[in-house]
C-alpha cells in the first residue's frame, strides 16, 4: 500500500463522522460485508445489511447531535482498532461526552465485524 491509500479503517472514521454530521449512514454500510455482524456493550447481535443499517440507525437516534474523534488508530493483520472520544447532545438536549475503543474485523476490504466498547455511566441522566 502507498501513503496515499487509506485503509478501510481509516474509510471507516471517515465514514461514521460523515454519517454523524449528516444522518446518512449509506457510505458507513457500503463498507461493511453482507455478512457483518455487530456488537456494543448490550448482549444484542446485529447481523447483515439489515442488521448493520439498524445498528447504526438506533445509535444515530440517541442523539440531536454526535461527534466522534479519532485519538488512535491501527490497522493489521486483519483487525482495525479505533479509539475515540465522542461528543454532543442527548435526545431531549442533554450533552454527553464519553470515551471508547472500537474493533473491526477485516475481510477482502470490508467490515466483517464491528465490536464497541464505552463508558455506558455517560448516558445515564440524573433527575432533574
Amino acid at each position: 500500500m502507498t501513503n496515499d491509500q487509506q485503509t478501510t479503517t481509516q474509510a471507516f472514521m471517515a465514514a461514521l463522522q460523515a454519517a454523524e454530521s449528516t444522518g446518512d449512514v449509506s457510505g458507513l454500510l457500503a463498507l461493511h460485508a453482507p455478512d457483518v455482524t455487530l456488537h456494543n456493550l448490550t448482549q444484542q447481535t446485529w447481523e447483515g445489511e439489515a442488521g448493520a443499517r439498524a445498528f447504526w440507525e438506533t445509535y444515530l437516534g440517541n442523539f440531536e447531535e454526535i461527534r466522534s474523534e479519532f485519538t488512535h488508530s491501527h490497522e493489521a493483520d486483519g483487525l482495525g482498532v479505533m479509539e475515540w472520544t465522542a461528543s454532543g447532545r442527548l435526545r431531549g438536549g442533554h450533552p454527553v461526552e464519553y470515551r471508547g475503543v472500537s474493533l473491526i474485523e477485516l475481510s477482502g476490504g470490508k467490515v466483517a465485524a464491528f465490536r464497541t466498547y464505552y463508558d455506558s455511566a455517560a448516558f445515564v441522566v440524573a433527575p432533574a
